[in-house]
């Protein structure tokens, strides 16, 4: 096995077009002032497309006008009406995921090289959750809701109707490439919808899978699997859906966002950032750190909720280094890049700009890379600052940057000025400093002495601005796939206020109510 140091990783020489949900790094390559080169435009592209325009994409793209005809005739049909319905084709899902769990371990470890243990913690469990939940839960989420209407149109009753949006095409990323996949989709069943899935062409492996997956669980119409990249991407975005759910870059986000508007299409986007870790010098530094490195090299560190960088007091900062230092080498051993549970990045793109982002100067642990397996050690950066390259981005692999704080305000203003976060993560003892913390800081969502696991509980996950809009997961996901009818109910007692001619009394009356 050969490896490579950070000074040796070669530069991007093109930005490749990305695949349907995220890049190969989920994000835009570096800018040509980081790496000397021009990024190409287009970004709808698989990993293997030349680069073409998206018009050029979107003029050879397939028809899916019939495809999506089918799916309409299924929704108008009444099939994903009743809750009974609903219900049964979530359990059907749910029986083939848990017979068919070695097939999507073994598919997942050839695109990913993720351990089973990995695969059903972050995968597999993380939609099984979700399915029961749904099952369990969905009788109360699908009743009508009762508004107060108030006295200006007494007597009255309000109602609120949670109704399916109809067809709706559901954009997944590579990086976790079964949950992000079926989790909204398990939502889009539970709320009525019928759904177009467009799985990343750089997991081909779980693609496959999810194909066939669809094929044997819904009825042909209910949903719809299209697999490939930039071409398929353009024939789908041209098509009109009631509602796009979309997961990766904001760069691919934009082109989503601007197709939908032809269509006045409402969008969920599910999107990323430059998450911080923010350790103060009351944390148990320990803890901190152990829970710090699980959640950032989880998966390699392709998390988009994955803490990208740590804020640490510096008062701590030495002790919280050593301590990230000893917890890598207890989860990961001697020699991370042949441990048979570690993942490796997605393909040679991502690998080589991670590897660009590693200043060999800085590394405190790991920095080296295996160029043929894709596997890069997990890293930790000291002494960065905020004009070092790997704060330009969004790092999306295992490198780890640790930067220090002294002033909590000054903090908070520093971070409040940068694009807001899909995650944020705090690590203190002090119940004042949490509060300001939370209260001051803008983000989508996030933990409190822990990182990464709020995505896998009820909580609404989503972010906001650059981050992402809407959010999803339980009742959340329901209610994101549901359009909620306001219907006002009346009887036959008509009071004659509102009506012409209009007098004096009638003014004085109104203004009283």
């Amino acid at each position: 096995m050969s490896t490579i140091t950070a000074n040796d990783a070669h530069p991007i020489l093109t930005a490749t077009l990305p695949d349907t949900a995220s890049s190969p790094d989920n994000q835009p390559a570096p800018s040509a002032a980081s790496v000397g080169v021009v990024p190409t435009a287009g970004i709808l592209g698989d990993s293997s497309a030349p680069p073409n325009s998206a018009a050029d994409a979107a003029a050879s793209a397939p028809d899916y006008g019939p495809m999506l005809q089918a799916c309409r005739s299924y929704f108008d049909s009444g099939a994903t009406r009743p809750i009974a319905e609903r219900k049964a084709a979530l359990r059907r899902l749910a029986d083939w995921i848990k017979n068919h769990d070695a097939e999507i371990c073994e598919a997942l470890h050839a695109d990913l090289h993720k351990a089973p243990f990995e695969s059903w913690a972050a995968e597999i469990g993380v939609v099984l959750d979700e399915i029961r939940n749904a099952i369990n839960n969905l009788d109360e989420w699908a009743q009508s809701q009762k508004v107060h209407t108030g006295i200006k149109v007494a007597p009255s009753s309000g109602k609120v109707y949670p109704e399916p949006f109809g067809v709706v095409l559901i954009m997944s990323p590579w990086n976790y490439p079964f949950m992000l996949a079926i989790d909204p989709l398990v939502a889009a069943i539970a709320a009525g919808n019928c759904a177009v899935l467009k799985p990343s062409d750089y997991s081909h492996h779980v693609s496959e899978v999810i194909d066939n997956m669809v094929a044997d669980v819904f009825d042909a119409g209910h949903v719809s699997v299209v697999k490939g990249g930039r071409v398929q991407n353009a024939g789908l975005l041209a098509q009109k859906f009631d509602l796009i759910f979309f997961t990766g870059s904001t760069a691919v986000a934009k082109v989503v966002l601007a197709a939908a508007a032809q269509h006045l299409t409402p969008v969920v986007l599910e999107l990323g950032g430059k998450s911080p870790a923010i350790v103060d010098k009351t944390a148990d530094i320990s803890l901190a750190a152990k829970r710090i490195v699980w959640g950032k090299f989880l998966n390699a560190g392709q998390t988009c909720v994955a803490p990208d960088y740590v804020m640490v007091h510096e008062d701590v900062a030495d002790h919280f280094v050593a301590e990230l230092t000893a917890w890598i080498k207890h989860f990961y051993g001697a020699n991370p890049l042949t441990n048979p549970d570690y993942p490796h990045l997605i393909n040679d793109k991502a690998f080589n700009r991670v590897m660009g982002l590693i200043a060999a100067d800085k590394v405190v642990i790991g920095g080296h890379g295996d160029p043929a397996t894709r596997a890069i050690e997990p890293t930790v950066l000291a002494e960065v600052t905020w004009d070092d390259p790997v704060m330009g981005q969004e790092i999306f692999g295992p490198v780890l940057p640790v930067l220090t704080w002294h002033d909590q305000a000054q903090l908070i203003h520093e971070l409040n000025e940068r694009p807001h976060p899909l995650a944020t993560y705090i690590f203190t003892q002090d119940k004042q400093a949490e509060a300001d913390f939370l209260e001051n800081l803008r983000f989508g969502g996030g933990c409190v002495n822990d990182v990464v696991v709020h995505v896998a509980t009820e909580l609404p996950f989503g972010g906001f601005g650059e981050s992402g809009m809407g959010n999803y997961h339980g009742k959340f996901g329901f209610d994101t796939f549901s359009h909620f009818k306001a219907v006002l109910h009346r009887n036959r007692v008509d009071v004659p206020l509102r009506y012409p001619p209009y007098s004096n009394w009638k003014l004085q009356t109104i203004k009283l109510l």
